[in-house]
């Protein structure tokens, strides 16, 4: 395994940055997205449940199908993982933003909006501070499941630490195939781990110390 290791250092030093870079990347856009559809619905008791609906029913989804299902039309390459990492990674995000905007207190958001708060001001500098906590929570859940479908991803080609599974995983009983396999696996958690060392810290800094638990 050592040897393993050393002969190929840099190859698995850059899949590494390749991993990480995939995930970070995806998540950031993930919850763009995710924070920009909350506010869309956040209001409604319908489409609230709606977006929750979505959320449960997309994660039931075999991420291995669904990168499958998209080579054909967009081919291999970046893009397919992109895709599927940026879906996996917006819903648990979704349903924690919807989650926690509707349960800022009426009570405050009226107080904002008697100051003369503008509804779209009220959202940036209240409401979303508010919630802030709970949808980093939904960030750190996404940032660990993702970390594991971005080496499916491997599967058409995407970058990261997926290919040393796959690799060992296609010439199971051969040299190396092993320690290759444990490479990547290895490699995926304890990236996972430093991501969310990385988001708990990130929490800290962002938290308000007024409702920082």
């Amino acid at each position: 395994m050592l040897d393993f290791l050393g002969n190929r250092f840099d190859q698995i030093l850059f899949s590494s940055w390749q991993h990480f870079s995939l995930v970070v990347q995806c998540l950031l856009l993930a919850t763009l997205l995710a924070v920009v559809l909350a506010a869309l619905v956040y209001r409604s008791k319908s489409l609230s449940a709606v977006a929750n609906s979505v959320s449960a029913i997309g994660l039931t989804i075999p991420s291995f199908a669904f990168i499958g299902l998209l080579i054909a039309p967009i081919g291999f390459g970046v893009l397919p993982a992109v895709i599927v990492v940026t879906f996996f990674a917006t819903l648990p995000v979704l349903r924690n933003a919807v989650v926690g905007l509707s349960g800022v207190s009426p009570a405050i958001v009226e107080s904002a909006r008697g100051i003369g708060m503008s509804r779209f001001r009220t959202l940036l500098q209240v409401e979303l501070p508010i919630a802030w906590p709970i949808i980093l929570t939904g960030v750190r859940v996404s940032a660990q499941m993702v970390m594991g479908i971005a080496a499916i991803s491997a599967y058409a080609l995407g970058p990261g630490l997926g290919g040393f599974i796959f690799s060992g995983l296609s010439r199971l009983g051969g040299a190396n195939s092993l320690e290759s396999v444990l490479t990547g696996v290895i490699g995926v958690i304890v990236l996972a781990l430093i991501l969310d060392l990385l988001l708990v810290g990130l929490g800290r800094l962002t938290t308000p110390r007024g409702i920082r638990v």
